[in-house]
């Protein structure tokens, strides 16, 4: 396997024992896990807290590394605390086989900065399943860093009387994190500090499954109700621009929905959420520098989620989205959460289009034949899977577009990045793109960050699996984007119009590919900083800046291509 570009072997030796200690630590629970029985997840701690991860800076120390356990307590369901045994599947027929039991019966639970459903007995074991192995290496280092810090509470609070704030001082935690725990425990934070003084935290975890095929085979059932809603749209023979992004950017962009709701969206927030109103505010004084139209976007949220006729709304909502040729395919395939978005370019009305998506001829977008697929960006490898079935299922692909958060090295938070150099960890493929966004796409869009293009992205194995000698190793080698989907993406696009897999190892050139490739990241972490800024905060309605310049940039790119753009 060759190493990534512009890191010869000698250049690749002062950081190797931090990748090295990484490679340990995945080897360690990658082998543990063929088991058929439990393992304990005691028999990881060593290896994980040899790896000093940079999202868990203080494992090894006697003190409590909140910024950790905010991030795991955000990316596991609340159920944890009471689960004693952890169960990773594919598929429910395979658990309930080994289990004697149909884990669909049992409740199903989530997290609120992970879309993965878990399924918990009430009792004393959760499960969760799996749509590639990059879900292993997400979970496994989530929970044991959860296990450590929370064993560190645990031996400060046992004996102490229940007082929020007496814990505090105990564990030493300052006060905003403090909040953001009270947050993130909703209504069971006393019952949760409870918890922490009461037991010690010691999972088992057991792996059921986890085949290649498997995961393809999940890819199947996921593009089954995609496939269905096509045929109804008259889209089976349409040329497809696939895009992974969320299920809000491009619907705004290009349906003017939130428009329509905007007198019961701007009640709502002021009403509901005055800080947010604070700052439509101080938009419309000039004091902000925000776009109207993304506070909109960020708000409508509110309203759709949280109104008392939230479904009467949601319906509305629906059905005007219907008449603009735009479908919803909800995520229905156990362990691939991924919703999808079907846009029928020739019933998209441009009045309608965000401004800032500029001038557009009506005519030309009526006799388009193409279909937009859009996607909630998936986990990790699983990205492959997915635009690989997709390619597979219809007649021609005409864009692939990637877009969505990532880590910085060298910029700041709500920057965008635009890579034209990739390195695959999975693959030890490195590629070099002929990417169609440049900055000038997304610059003029920007109100608060700046667009970064000609860099270097890596796609890594997961958020924990990364250390400073590590992401030094890559800054060394001018690598500043640290993220987890482009490189499998880029994997399945090989394949697109290649005659065989995707090689391991080598230097692709993903030039004259036959259709358009764009890849925009925005910047939501820094992992120089323990990643606070999104692991462990979230981003507020001013990430929305960086988000919708990046949806903008590839609304435009789509209709140029369908030579809908007038300049």
């Amino acid at each position: 396997m060759q190493p990534p570009a512009g890191m010869g072997e000698a250049e690749t030796r002062p950081g190797w024992s931090g990748r090295h200690a990484v490679e340990l630590y995945v080897r360690t629970y990658s082998t543990m896990l063929q088991s058929s029985g439990e393992i304990r997840l005691d028999a990881l701690v060593h290896a994980h807290l040899d790896m000093a991860s940079s999202l868990h800076p203080l494992g090894a120390s006697e003190n409590v590394d909140m910024g950790a356990f905010l991030y795991a307590v955000s990316r596991l369901p609340a159920a944890v605390r009471e689960a004693r045994e952890v169960i990773l599947g594919q598929s429910a027929m395979g658990l309930q086989a080994r289990l004697d039991t149909d884990v669909g019966d049992w409740e199903q639970v989530r997290a609120r900065a992970r879309r993965r459903i878990w399924y918990w007995d009430r009792g004393h074991r959760l499960a969760a399943f799996l749509a590639s192995p990059s879900d292993i290496d997400d979970l496994i280092p989530t929970l044991v860093a959860y296990q450590v810090e929370w064993n560190k509470m645990h031996l400060r609070l046992a004996g102490c009387e229940l007082d929020p704030e007496r814990a505090r001082s105990a564990i030493g935690a300052d006060e905003d994190d403090w909040e953001r725990l009270r947050t993130a425990w909703g209504d069971d934070f006393r019952s949760g500090l409870a918890a922490l003084g009461q037991r010690e935290c010691r999972l088992r975890l057991r792996l059921i499954g986890g085949s290649h095929l498997g995961y393809a085979r999940q890819a199947q059932r996921w593009w089954a109700p995609i496939a269905q809603t096509l045929a109804e749209l008259e889209l089976t023979q349409a040329p497809v621009y696939f895009c992974s992004s969320n299920v809000h950017s491009l619907v705004n962009v290009l349906s003017g929905v939130a428009n329509r709701f905007e007198s019961q969206i701007v009640d709502f927030v002021r009403e509901q959420e005055p800080e947010l109103g604070h700052e439509l505010i101080k938009v419309e004084q000039g004091v902000s520098r925000a776009n109207r139209d993304n506070w909109l976007y960020f708000a409508a949220r509110s309203l759709f989620d949280r109104h008392p006729e939230r479904a009467r709304l949601r319906a509305a909502r629906s059905e005007i989205e219907r008449g603009l040729g735009i479908r919803h395919v909800p995520a229905r395939t156990v362990g691939v959460d991924s919703a999808a978005q079907i846009f029928r370019l020739a019933e998209l009305d441009p009045r309608l289009f965000d401004p800032r998506v500029g001038r557009v001829d009506p005519s030309a977008l009526r006799e388009s034949p193409a279909a937009i697929i859009n996607i909630d960006y998936p986990l990790g490898l699983a990205s492959y899977h997915l635009l690989r079935q997709v390619a597979e299922s219809v007649p021609w692909i005409s864009g692939v577009y990637i877009m969505g958060k990532a880590a910085t090295l060298n910029a700041e938070v709500g920057d965008v990045m635009i890579p034209n150099v990739v390195y695959n960890e999975h693959s030890g493929n490195t590629y070099w793109l002929d990417n169609c966004f440049a900055a000038g796409d997304v610059q003029p869009q920007l109100a608060f960050g700046s667009a970064l293009d000609n860099q270097r992205a890596v796609t890594v194995r997961g958020t924990f699996l990364q250390n400073r000698d590590y992401l030094e190793l890559y800054y060394h080698g001018h690598y500043t984007i640290v993220e987890m989907e482009a490189g499998p993406y880029l994997d399945a696009g090989y394949e697109i119009r290649a005659a065989h897999r995707h090689p391991s190892g080598e230097h692709v050139n993903m030039s004259r590919l036959g259709f358009d490739l764009g890849i925009v990241h925005y910047a939501s972490d820094t992992p120089y900083t323990q990643a606070r800024t999104l692991g462990a905060r979230g981003l507020d309605y001013r990430g929305m800046d960086s988000t919708y310049a990046a949806a903008v940039a590839v609304a435009r790119r789509i209709l140029a291509q369908e030579g809908a753009i007038l300049t």
